[in-house]
């Protein structure tokens, strides 16, 4: 019935009539998750209006349209997305409203798939955790870039600049998270997480990764996979497992409890962000103070 209602309010809207954009009136964009929301409001500023249907510690795996997020969809000038099924239930509503004139677009759609981590649990087939390469995400400002200039040419100067500072911003990143990692030894770089969103930061900096979820939190961990996981940290001697801010920590809670029930001291290392950033106007709100503060909570956990 649900699905019925919001299909009828696309329709509506879509084909309902819309004003014409004043002149001087800013873009108004639509974003998903928190990641992609920060990366737009910093490439377009002061030039765009940016709303982000998700906010601090929400599942964009789980993450279900409203109504009032329909509408939202249908008035937007442009949508930006993650793509790769990882906004599985918003997907239909993206489907339904393709046209010539707005096509939602998955910024990680935009990467080479030939270089992707394969899955078979989403439809796309592969893992969508993309952000977690930072080579990835300057893919996705270079995008976002370009489609801020195209739709706004007399402010694409300013877009410009914006992406250039940013750019050199994550190219510092990437030199910063590379020195603290080589503080760790590489027998030590095991992350044990609430569900494996960490696969493409593992295979950037040679962590191997072990989600207790797997891929997708819509999946819940049973009691064979706690037992087969919490053999595999005492084999492994792994000294901290980790929750995530958009997870529910009981999962992890059991993990720890399983373990040391048998003899063996594991500790919670902190909580990452991986599928949420932290919230607004904290250093954990911002994809860079994500991520350094996930690279700092694991490192120092696991030393």
């Amino acid at each position: 019935m649900k699905k019925k209602l919001i299909t009828l309010i696309i329709i509506t809207l879509f084909f309902g009539c819309k004003t014409d954009k004043k002149e001087n009136e800013k873009l108004n964009i639509i974003t998903t998750t928190t990641m992609i929301t920060d990366l737009v409001k910093t490439i377009g500023g002061d030039y765009i209006k940016v709303e982000g249907l998700m906010g601090s510690g929400v599942d964009p795996h789980l993450y279900k349209a409203s109504e009032g997020d329909v509408t939202k969809l249908v008035n937007a000038d442009i949508i930006f997305y993650n793509g790769l099924h990882l906004e599985g239930k918003l997907v239909e509503v993206f489907e339904k409203m393709k046209s010539k004139t707005k096509t939602p677009i998955a910024l990680a759609e935009e990467i080479d798939k030939s270089t992707l981590i394969g899955s078979d649990y989403f439809a796309s087939n592969y893992d969508p955790h993309v952000w977690f390469n930072i080579a990835y995400f300057k893919q996705f400002a270079k995008k976002v870039t370009l489609v801020l200039s195209e739709k706004d040419p007399k402010n694409a100067n300013n877009y410009k600049e914006n992406e250039k500072q940013y750019l050199e911003k994550l190219d510092a990143l990437q030199n910063k998270i590379k020195n603290i990692i080589e503080t760790l030894p590489k027998e030590k770089r095991i992350l044990v997480t609430a569900h494996d969103a960490f696969n493409y930061f593992g295979k950037s900096y040679d962590f191997e990764v072990v989600g207790l979820q797997g891929l997708s939190t819509a999946t819940e961990a049973g009691v064979q996979d706690v037992q087969k996981l919490a053999a595999f940290i005492i084999e492994k001697d792994v000294k901290a497992i980790f929750v995530e801010s958009s997870v529910p920590k009981r999962t992890i809670e059991a993990l720890q409890a399983a373990v040391n029930s048998k003899g063996h001291n594991i500790k919670i290392g902190g909580t990452l962000y991986s599928d949420a950033l932290g919230d607004d106007g904290t250093v954990e709100g911002t994809y860079i103070g994500m991520f350094e503060y996930n690279v700092n909570t694991i490192v120092s956990a696991l030393k």
